[in-house]
């Protein structure tokens, strides 16, 4: 029955894929500006015109965009202007005093009649564990499971446009007003300050004058927080009416992402591009994307039309009560604005869900008497565009950065049925990169210090032009051999993965002028650096530029050979980024990171076919691979790559890792002319496989453990490196086996990961996939993946830990190890 099922399902979901043929028509977020991890810049919805753009964490950092068409004004992108008028403040604003209690207190504790007992004390907001992911220090240290607090405001004014609540939340909160529940927010979290709606009964239970807001949060584990209030949301007068724009159609491509609408008689095509050509890194590293326009009459007669572009100071800040200034600059040919905060704390913030609070956000348009650009409050900008197609400047003194924008105002004339285009240059100059071991570096493309942002410019709009069309020629390239090596779908999946895969890094110039490609593992810890999120990603990088795989390896040897890491295993991170100055993850992963540095050092080598790197490094990999032969193939109750799903002693997956970490090293001796340790390595490796055929030999599959718990099973994906490299350690039938089983165990979104939980992670699915010999059983598994992609309700930057039941986000978006889906198209461009 399991079979038939499996069947029936492929082909619902091969006739659901008829149906929605192409991916990028609804990939789960859109890119728009991927950079870098700070500089990161996508659309959540589906339309460009329904909501701001956002940082890939989720906070706001709106782009906007109007055309005119014979002086009326139509918005293409960003959300409808409001403002938020706080009625209720948070602690963002300034502390305030509240009765708060850690011990569950007694019914009716969220009313008004309430009367606390002695558990209850005074405090000040607001309430945290203070963990760098609180977004203000908190005034009263909050180190328990729950905490219930309430607070007595007044409100002078009930007369409302659209009262919202406004607030901080980690874990799991509930916001009572005067006893009436105002909003639940379910398990999960904010790291930062967002706007939720407002119960009607909690709206209707606000009176004039003393109101009671009562909180309860739970947080059952690290990043504890917890600050509400309430703002009315108001919309912004623009002078005269702005329609919206049609959107009419949509594509994202590996470097572009293109929208198509409709604005009155005038279609307008706006496209975004990032040059994230890897086969030349002074131009992929330059922190810059390209927004073309094209206009063009749909009903043959002529129309005058004016775009206009804006970028927030949101764009340049971590929370937006910080002061920004703007300025202007000239460059070859443009005019260059920029905007920064006034306190330019550089390398000053590190974490995981925050972002650039130093150097300058950028927006350069070619200099021409049809262009005007402007610094301003966000609103009086929008209106002068909207009255007269023209934007001017104001006063630039300081101010919150919610409160300012660069803006630019492009005149295409007369447009007619030929099609007329203008572009823009976003970017951003971040002075200093990361802190690397006590050194702050700059980025690849500052690293020669006469190198200034005016340059960078210069050159990028110079190669304007000749960058937009290869950019067009490979993402047709990548795509075709894609679809050629897996399907349509997978070329799908791959196309949407690449910039994300990309973006999620750093590219720095080292000490000694080396490349260094530093990840952020963005939504899990912030660490830099981290082993286990180089190993998923390496794939990807493998294909179109091994430097930068070596550059993600490099600190990782580095800190090793430097003696400020003395275990004689891998190092999991250096640092929480921006600052890689030693590990600061909290626990080892001896197996899964010494296993994963010596397998990706024999893909290296395979890559350029030549084993120089690991000469370099020779010493260092022989004393990881002398602990895997001690301690890799019978593991102890340690954390692998996988650490969400918990600890795992004996983990049969990762006894996969440490032979084929073994048999990697043997391998790379023996192209380094080093027969007999060759020889003796993979003897070992090809010895240890076949036990580990009969210690994790479970009837019609292998075990998750080498214990053997009834029922349990796990993805095997860490035997795909033994057809890559064509090591042929373990026996063929045993990846046979395993895809047989897997295929019965599908579920409508994706393989699970193992038989302890519902959720996946889809690199691996894509992994284990490519161990299949048959081209319908790699589809087979990949279709769901793709379904998962296109359906998911969880619309944010693709998601890597997905429940298979129902297609949700689990945890994890924006990350680097996307780019494991290129392992299939690398197997096929190694073979």
């Amino acid at each position: 029955m399991k079979i038939r099922f499996t069947a029936l399902f492929f082909l619902s979901l091969l006739l659901s894929i008829a149906k929605h043929p192409v991916l990028a028509q609804r990939p789960p977020a859109y890119p728009l500006v991927t950079i870098d991890p700070y500089t990161s810049i996508w659309a959540f919805t589906d339309k460009l015109n329904e909501s701001p753009t956002r940082h890939w964490t989720g906070k706001n950092q709106p782009l906007d965009g109007l055309v005119r068409v014979d002086g009326r004004a139509y918005r293409f992108m960003g959300a409808e202007m409001t403002t938020l008028k706080t009625v209720i403040p948070t602690a963002l604003t300034a502390g305030y005093e509240l009765q708060y209690t850690f011990q569950k207190p007694g019914d009716g504790w969220e009313k008004p009649g309430f009367k606390p007992s002695g558990d209850w004390k005074t405090g000040q907001a607001p309430i945290g564990d203070g963990a760098s992911s609180n977004p203000v220090k908190p005034a009263t240290l909050w180190k328990t499971k729950e905490v219930w607090y309430r607070r007595t405001v007044t409100v002078s004014d009930l007369n409302f446009e659209k009262p919202v609540l406004y607030l901080s939340h980690d874990n799991d909160v509930v916001v009572y007003i005067n006893g009436v529940k105002a909003f639940e927010s379910g398990p999960g979290y904010i790291g930062d300050y967002k706007t939720f709606a407002l119960s009607p009964a909690a709206k209707a239970a606000l009176k004039k004058g003393t109101n009671l807001l009562a909180v309860s949060c739970i947080n059952p584990v690290g990043g504890g927080y917890v600050d509400v209030g309430l703002v009315d949301q108001r919309k912004v007068n623009l002078g005269a009416p702005v329609m919206l724009a049609q959107q009419q159609n949509v594509t994202v491509r590996a470097t572009q992402t293109e929208y198509r609408f409709a604005a009155g008689p005038v279609s307008l095509t706006v496209n975004f591009t990032t040059p994230l050509l890897l086969d030349d890194l002074d131009v992929a590293t330059r922190p810059a994307s390209y927004l073309t326009y094209t206009a063009q009459s749909t009903d043959g007669k002529p129309h005058t039309v004016e775009v206009y572009t804006a970028a927030s100071g949101l764009l340049s800040v971590n929370q937006p009560n910080q002061e920004v200034v703007g300025k202007r600059s000239s460059a070859e040919g443009l005019t260059v604005l920029s905007i920064g905060t006034t306190e330019q704390n550089i390398l000053g913030r590190k974490g995981d869900d925050v972002r650039i609070d130093w150097g300058y956000a950028l927006l350069a348009v070619p200099t021409a008497s049809t262009t005007q650009t402007g610094i301003g409050q966000p609103a009086a900008l929008f209106r002068s565009f909207v009255s007269t197609g023209k934007v001017v400047d104001e006063a630039n003194q300081p101010t919150a950065a919610d409160n300012r924008s660069l803006a630019v105002s492009q005149a295409l004339g007369t447009v007619t049925q030929t099609p007329k285009t203008a572009h823009v240059i976003l970017g951003y100059d971040d002075l200093y990169a990361v802190q690397y071991f006590g050194k702050n570096l700059r980025a690849w493309w500052r690293r020669d210090e006469s190198m200034t942002t005016e340059k960078m410019l210069a050159a990028v709009e110079k190669d304007y032009a000749q960058l937009t069309e290869k950019c067009r020629q490979f993402d047709q390239k990548l795509h075709a051999e894609a679809e050629k090596s897996g399907g349509k779908p997978y070329a799908d999946l791959c196309q949407l993965a690449y910039r994300q895969a990309i973006a999620a890094h750093k590219t720095v110039a080292g000490p000694k002028g080396e490349v260094l490609f530093l990840s952020k593992e963005n939504f899990s810890n912030g660490s830099i650096g981290t082993v286990d999120v180089t190993y998923p990603s390496a794939p990807l990088f493998l294909i179109y530029n091994p430097t930068l795989l070596k550059g993600m390896m490099e600190p990782i040897f580095q800190y090793s050979e430097s003696g400020k890491w003395t275990k004689p295993f891998a190092a999991h991170d250096v640092g929480t980024y921006p600052l890689a100055n030693g590990q600061t993850y909290g626990e080892d992963m001896p197996v899964e990171e010494s296993g994963n540095m010596l397998i990706l050092t024999a893909a290296i080598a395979a890559s350029e076919k030549n084993a120089d790197y690991a000469k370099q490094h020779w010493q260092t990999l022989t004393t990881w691979v002398d602990y895997l032969k001690k301690d890799g193939f019978d593991p102890a109750n340690q954390l692998c790559t996988d650490d969400f799903a918990g600890h795992l002693a004996r983990n049969a997956n990762l006894s996969i890792k440490a032979i084929m970490g073994i048999a990697s090293y043997g391998h790379l001796a023996k192209l380094l002319g080093q027969s007999e340790v060759g020889d003796q390595h993979l003897k070992l490796a090809r010895e240890l496989a076949q036990k580990w055929v009969q210690m994790a030999q479970d009837g019609d599959h292998y075990a998750l453990t080498f214990d053997k718990p009834q029922g349990s099973w796990s993805q095997k994906y860490n035997l795909v490196w033994d057809k890559l490299l064509d090591l042929n350690i373990f026996p063929k039938d045993v990846a046979e086996k395993e895809i047989r089983y897997y295929l019965t165990k599908q579920q409508p979104f994706g393989l699970p990961l193992d038989s302890r939980k519902t959720y996946t992670k889809s690199d691996w699915i894509i992994w284990t996939a490519t161990i299949a010999d048959k081209p319908q059983d790699f589809q087979q598994l990949v279709l769901p993946v793709f379904k998962y992609a296109d359906q998911t309700p969880s619309r944010v930057p693709l998601g890597d830990w997905h429940e298979t039941t129902n297609g949700k986000q689990v945890g994890f978006q924006a990350r680097s190890v996307v780019g494991g889906y290129f392992i299939k198209l690398l197997h096929d461009k190694l073979h």
